[in-house]
């Protein structure tokens, strides 16, 4: 997706997601559509759930789910280090389509469906299972952090060189919304003094 805009006018975005988080699945989609309607860069970065709560105490639930978030998210390190952000821009939607959209949680299925699907190497599923890439999905975890704060999580939006968690929506912006929105979070981020707005979520989450 980056290569797609490259020489583009228009911001440069970057959004560190984890593919197994809905909440970055809701916000990559609505970039997915200003991207759509407005000439930017829009590229993905891996930002792990499971690295982030490693060592927190969590709900029984909450745990169960980052530990089983390790492996899509590592799937999608070793796409990067192996084949560029490029690769990311492909997996990242075909991955997120299946766990959310289709709400397949089946991992040893949806990973190397979605890999066919982005025409990667089906052995990056064994990924999954190993360790050895935690290295790099640690360290684009905690350039992620540095921006916006330990305490934070994904998705993480940075425009241009400003940087700002969330925003985190309950349903995807389309059409104008979603140009009014980008436009408004941009603004509101730029401000210095600017550090969190927040209300209550009553609504379910809607992926269509």
């Amino acid at each position: 997706m980056e290569d797609s805009f490259a020489g583009a006018p228009g911001p440069v975005v970057t959004a560190y997601v984890d593919p197994s988080c809905p909440f970055a699945w809701i916000t990559s989609r609505w970039l997915m559509e200003v991207a759509r309607l407005r000439p930017i860069a829009l590229r993905f970065e891996v930002m792990s759930l499971a690295v982030i709560n490693e060592h927190r105490d969590l709900e029984p639930w909450y745990r169960e789910f980052n530990d089983r978030a390790w492996g899509p998210a590592r799937v999608c390190a070793a796409a990067v280090a192996q084949h560029g952000t490029a690769a990311l821009a492909r997996l990242y939607p075909a991955l997120g389509r299946r766990i959310h959209d289709e709400k397949n949680k089946d991992f040893e299925t949806v990973i190397p469906a979605a890999l066919a699907e982005a025409g990667l190497p089906a052995e990056l599923a064994d990924v999954a299972h190993r360790n050895d890439i935690d290295p790099q999905m640690r360290a684009s975890t905690a350039r992620a952090q540095q921006l916006v704060g330990e305490d934070l999580g994904t998705p993480t939006v940075i425009v241009d060189d400003v940087a700002f968690f969330g925003p985190v929506l309950t349903s995807i912006p389309r059409g104008d919304e979603a140009l009014r929105l980008f436009d408004g979070a941009r603004l509101l981020a730029g401000c210095r003094a600017f550090t969190e707005l927040k209300r209550a979520r009553t609504d379910g989450l809607s992926f269509a």
